[in-house]
């Protein structure tokens, strides 16, 4: 069976308790590493009551440099999940491991453990030196998003008819696209023909651009993004790319929220992760019951996508 490096996330929050969930779920279709330390699943497990399976395998070559703390921001959880990240990273990069699975972090733990990235997708971009592709969905549909975390101010200045095609190439290589996309555009009613800006004008050339490139037409758009995830449309779509994050992920989340996974796309690993947040709110209460569904996909993803690479 492959074998998955599972990063663990921020040790305060809901992750180890899906990792001690869903073990044995998991462990008939792979083989998880677990970038911890042992101490730390054992003392999660005595937290919540859970038995702690004999056959977890846990690897750290950092040093244990925080303790659980339900539902705190910190530093040191920060600087622990970041750690577990990385050598999470070069486990796969190495090819120890042959795909790597990511379990929530707190961005702004990583803010106070002085972590310049904002991000998983960040920190895999920077680490291999490309533009990561954030894609979002299940296997109903998947949502890519042009932009990812920046704030909305920026967005339409991120937006030019060459970074878009260059995107629209990247994307449907990395996922080997052979069904239609429908390509979202950026003002209401896609910009009334430049009424409400030009943006949409160089999402629409974009589109023409990158399907004489792939020599079929594949990419269609731009689409009005308030009727693009319409009933209609998603009988006729499956993937859609967005240039704002929420713009992509609302209708997404609501239709989908405890299936969705996250997949870096462009990458010469592969990576992919829950498509939810930390869950302090909710982190080591017995009586909260905490869905596993979306950490069970991304392991199933990555397991069916570990012998057929993204990358061509």
């Amino acid at each position: 069976m492959p074998k998955i490096a599972i990063s663990i996330g921020d040790i305060n929050g809901i992750g180890l308790e899906i990792a001690l969930k869903s073990h044995n779920a998991i462990s008939q279709i792979c083989e998880p590493v677990y970038v911890t330390h042992l101490e730390i699943v054992e003392f999660a497990a005595k937290i919540l009551g859970l038995s702690m399976p004999k056959d977890m395998k846990c690897v750290a070559d950092f040093e244990l440099c925080a303790d659980i703390q339900p539902g705190v921001v910190s530093k040191e959880s920060g600087l622990y999940s970041y750690k577990s990240f990385l050598q999470a990273i070069k486990l796969t990069e190495s090819r120890i491991t042959q795909a790597l699975v990511t379990l929530p972090i707190h961005k702004k733990a990583w803010q106070e453990a002085g972590v310049e990235s904002i991000g998983h997708t960040q920190v895999l971009s920077q680490y291999f030196g490309v533009d990561s592709i954030m894609m979002l969905g299940c296997e109903e549909m998947f949502v890519a998003l042009y932009t990812d975390h920046i704030p909305l101010r920026k967005v339409s200045q991120s937006i030019s008819q060459d970074s878009i095609k260059a995107f629209l190439l990247s994307f449907a290589r990395a996922v080997r696209l052979n069904e239609p996309c429908c390509v979202l555009g950026l003002n209401p009613h896609c910009g009334d023909d430049g009424l409400m800006g030009d943006e949409d004008r160089y999402i629409t050339q974009a589109v023409c651009e990158a399907n004489l490139a792939l020599n079929k037409e594949l990419f269609f758009g731009a689409y009005p993004p308030d009727s693009a995830f319409s009933p209609f449309n998603r009988k006729k779509f499956r993937y859609f790319v967005s240039q704002y994050h929420d713009v992509g992920l609302a209708p997404l989340k609501a239709l989908y929220f405890e299936q969705s996974i996250n997949v870096s796309l462009n990458l010469p690993i592969l990576r992919t992760s829950v498509d939810h947040g930390v869950g302090f709110d909710v982190a080591y209460k017995k009586s909260v019951k905490i869905h596993t569904q979306s950490y069970i996909n991304a392991v199933k993803y990555a397991v069916d996508r570990k012998s057929k690479p993204l990358l061509a």
